[in-house]
């Protein structure tokens, strides 16, 4: 079958190849037929070496299918059913998952160290566990969450990721409050669905920063009172906030230089809220007079911050009702034979989303 495979980490570009097999197919597994994954900023990380990754690899972890065939003790989803990709699957037994708090389960982080392919006599692993650019996927059985009919391909697996993490950052995560002030930093796709969470939860000011101009008129649609380029940041919270800060400030970068930005623009007892996933030696630091004297709170976000199964129903009852644009965040469609042109459409900043159709 077709998979686009990332042979070495630091390589520019993927090798789409016809001769990659799905394996680990077995008791509690589900074989999935993928119909179309979305590229996120971190499988470009990963890529890069940005994000621990074994290598050779297949990139893609917002995806969505059919199933194909489930292995025994699989009763959840049973052939034919649409399902999307769920990256960090819950144990539903450890200590994170009894506190409730699925999303700091380690099982899922285990799958990435077990090969989902393999390429003649070469083991092939999928990022995050996962590996969505391929025309077809084994996974763990949590990993498989069905979907209701009426739900695209498409939309479903950018719940899988980018949504959920953007939309839960602000609802759950932050739970910022109405008529507050709120900026976010890196308005893409991930961005995007923080100023949209930000709109449904009631914030009166909603400020978006990003480089690229296309992204910030894009912000503006999808619900920010006003967009600006880095370097007028300081300018814009002097001005709508009397210089005092928002009441909420979103890091999705994840790079130190903007956190310390986003930190600066939080104003004193408010919250800053890290969503970008970063590089392990890029250090985020803060002073202990300023931590003591300014009482800001800093809550990183992994996947949202809440039950991911639960926040997945949520943003699709708010899709449904009309709160929130999903079809909206994706902005170019390429075959998978051409996935290199998403890789530089996300690298540019040129894109929100690329789909990548099987």
């Amino acid at each position: 079958m077709r998979a686009a495979v990332q042979l070495e980490t630091g390589q520019d570009k993927l090798e789409v190849l016809d001769d990659v097999e799905a394996v680990g197919f077995g008791p509690g597994k589900v074989r999935l037929r993928i119909r179309a994954a979305g590229l996120c900023h971190s499988d470009l990380s990963a890529m890069s070496g940005v994000l621990p990754q074994p290598a050779p690899f297949v990139p893609g972890h917002e995806g969505a299918g059919d199933v194909v065939e489930v292995g025994d003790g699989v009763t959840h989803v049973r052939p034919g059913d649409r399902v999307l990709l769920c990256w960090l699957p819950a144990c539903g037994g450890c200590a994170s998952c009894r506190r409730g708090q699925g999303r700091l389960c380690l099982a899922g982080f285990m799958n990435s160290g077990t090969p989902n392919f393999r390429r003649h006599d070469t083991d092939v692993f999928g990022f995050a566990g996962t590996g969505a650019f391929a025309e077809e996927v084994v996974v763990g059985a949590g990993c498989a969450v069905p979907i209701p009919d009426d739900v695209p391909y498409e939309i479903a697996a950018l719940i899988g990721c980018g949504v959920t993490t953007g939309l839960g950052a602000a609802l759950d995560t932050a739970r910022v409050a109405a008529g507050s002030s709120v900026a976010v930093i890196g308005c893409g796709g991930v961005g995007i669905s923080a100023v949209q969470g930000a709109r449904v939860s009631g914030a009166a000011r909603i400020v978006a920063v990003d480089p690229v101009a296309s992204r910030r008129e894009a912000a503006l649609r999808f619900g920010a009172t006003e967009a600006v380029a880095p370097e007028g940041l300081a300018d814009t919270r002097a001005r709508i906030t009397g210089g005092e800060g928002f009441d909420y400030v979103f890091e999705a970068v994840g790079k130190s230089a903007t956190a310390r930005s986003a930190y600066e623009a939080t104003r004193r007892g408010g919250t800053l809220c890290v969503v970008g996933a970063g590089a392990m030696d890029d250090h985020f630091q803060v002073n202990m007079f300023e931590l003591f004297f300014d009482e800001k709170k800093i809550l990183p976000s992994l996947y949202g911050g809440g039950d991911v199964l639960r926040a997945y129903e949520r943003a699709i009852a708010l899709w449904r009702a009309g709160r929130v644009d999903l079809e909206g965040l994706i902005t170019h469609r390429v075959p998978l034979a051409h996935i290199n042109d998403a890789v530089d459409q996300m690298r540019t900043g040129e894109a929100l989303r690329t789909w990548i159709t099987m």
